[in-house]
C-alpha cells in the first residue's frame, strides 16, 4: 500500500486533485538527457526550479487540492523540499507507469474525485490549461494533455483501471498511441486539452528560455535560474546544436 508523508498537510475538501509527478532533485537521476548539454549538477538545481515553479502553479488554481506522487526513496526529501505543504505520497512499484496507476488507485480509492496527474517538466504551462483539464473530466471518463514529441504532459480520471499504463510512461514516445489504445480497449471516453511541450532535451530548454526571456512570471524560479546562468545558455546553444 502507498505511504504518505506524516508531516504534510491534510487534505482539502475539493472533490478535484491535481498530483505532481516527481522525484527528488539527485545528481543523475532526473532530466538526465540534458545531461548531453548541462553538468550533472546543473540539470539538478534546474529541475529543482522546475519542482518550485510547478507547485506554484498548481496551488495558484482554485478548489483544487495539490499532492505529489513519487519513488518511495525520495517521499521524505519532496516533503523537506516542498516545506511539508503537501501531501507527499510514495508510489507503489518502480517506473513512471506504477506511479501512474498509484495515483488513481490512491486518489480515486474514495470515490467522487476527479484526478489528474501532471508532470513535473511543464512549469510554464498556463493555469488555464489545467483548469480545462478538470473541465473536460466533469463529462469525459480519460482527459489526456498530449506533447508534440508523442507523449503526454498530464492525464487525469474519475477511477482507477489497472490496465491503463500497462508498459508505458508519459515523456516517451508513442506513450500517447499506447494510452489510447487502452482507453479505446477500456471503452473509455476520452478528449484532450491543448498540445504543449515539457523539457526533455537542450531544444527544448533553450525554447523554454526564450520564452522565459519575454515572460519570467510564467516560471519565475525557473527563468531567474537561466538568467542568472549565462554558461548554461552558452552549453545551450552549442547542445541544441547536436544531431
Amino acid at each position: 500500500m502507498e505511504s504518505v508523508s506524516q508531516t504534510t498537510v491534510g487534505s482539502s475538501h475539493s472533490n478535484r486533485t491535481l498530483v505532481i509527478m516527481a522525484k527528488a532533485p539527485r545528481p543523475g537521476r532526473v532530466k538526465t538527457r540534458l545531461t548531453e548539454s548541462l553538468s550533472s549538477s546543473a540539470v539538478t538545481a534546474l529541475y529543482r526550479c522546475f519542482l518550485e515553479d510547478t507547485l506554484a502553479l498548481s496551488k495558484s488554481l482554485t478548489s483544487v487540492e495539490v499532492a505529489v506522487m513519487c519513488p518511495e526513496p525520495d517521499q521524505d526529501e519532496l516533503a523537506d523540499l516542498f516545506g511539508n505543504t503537501v501531501r507527499v505520497v510514495a508510489q507503489k512499484g518502480e517506473g513512471l507507469a506504477a506511479g501512474l496507476t498509484s495515483v488513481f488507485r490512491y486518489f480515486t480509492a474514495a470515490g467522487g474525485h476527479h484526478v489528474i496527474a501532471f508532470n513535473s517538466d511543464s512549469p510554464h504551462l498556463p493555469p488555464s490549461v489545467l483548469d480545462s483539464a478538470f473541465d473536460i473530466l466533469a463529462t469525459h471518463d480519460v482527459v489526456v494533455g498530449p506533447t508534440h514529441d508523442g507523449g503526454y504532459y498530464l492525464v487525469g480520471a474519475k477511477a482507477a483501471h489497472p490496465s491503463l499504463f500497462e508498459g508505458d510512461g508519459m515523456g516517451t514516445g508513442g506513450a500517447l498511441d499506447r494510452l489510447l489504445s487502452s482507453t479505446n480497449a477500456l471503452e473509455l471516453s476520452t478528449s484532450f486539452t491543448q498540445p504543449f511541450y515539457d523539457i526533455d532535451v537542450a531544444s527544448d530548454l533553450t525554447r523554454l528560455a526564450a520564452e522565459l526571456r519575454l515572460a519570467p512570471a510564467r516560471a519565475p524560479r525557473t527563468a531567474a535560474w537561466l538568467s542568472e546562468s549565462p554558461r548554461c545558455g552558452a552549453q545551450l546553444r552549442a547542445g541544441a546544436g547536436k544531431p
